[in-house]
């Protein structure tokens, strides 16, 4: 019941139909091709993992998710690399959902960003940018969009999609 309620009141905050079946939230994929996982050795009793996925896959702003990387800190110590990037991709969900994206993949040589049917993101921004950076983005149909930047670190490909995402967000 509280889960249909939260995400009734994030749909009617971002100005969207309330569907309490079938939310499109649930299916967003952050897929960077890097470690983002709480590791056994970090936290090795396997039900206080999964809580704690279920926490961070559950967490509706960044300030849940820094409650909860703190309260992970004070319980098991300093969060190991492969941690701080699932909590990143987290962030990213977040974004995510702000804009109405389905899917966001990326690679040591690019990615791709999925649009959800309900997308906030600008038609007419989106073709600027690709239009004023034609090697760095392509359109893949009319509900993708396809990018080429070299990214080998983690940090790099998150600032990468960080910044992608910040361009992708409507003017208010």
């Amino acid at each position: 019941y509280m889960d249909m309620l939260d995400r009734a009141v994030r749909a009617i905050k971002v100005g969207k139909k309330i569907n309490l079946e079938n939310s499109d939230e649930d299916h967003i994929e952050v897929n960077l091709r890097l470690p983002a996982l709480i590791p056994d050795d970090y936290l090795p009793d396997v039900q206080s993992r999964l809580m704690l996925y279920k926490r961070i896959a559950g967490a509706t702003s960044s300030n849940a998710l820094r409650e909860l990387q703190v309260e992970m800190i004070d319980r098991f110590g300093l969060l190991p690399n492969q941690v701080k990037n699932l909590f990143r991709c987290g962030e990213l969900r977040l974004q995510a959902v702000e804009l109405g994206l389905s899917k966001i993949e990326a690679s040591a040589g690019g990615g791709r960003i999925e649009f959800a049917e309900n997308t906030r993101v600008e038609p007419l921004s989106l073709v600027k940018m690709v239009q004023s950076a034609p090697a760095t983005y392509q359109l893949d149909g009319a509900t993708a969009l396809k990018f080429k930047h070299a990214m080998e670190e983690p940090q790099q490909r998150f600032d990468f999609i960080e910044a992608l995402l910040a361009k992708l967000a409507p003017s208010r």
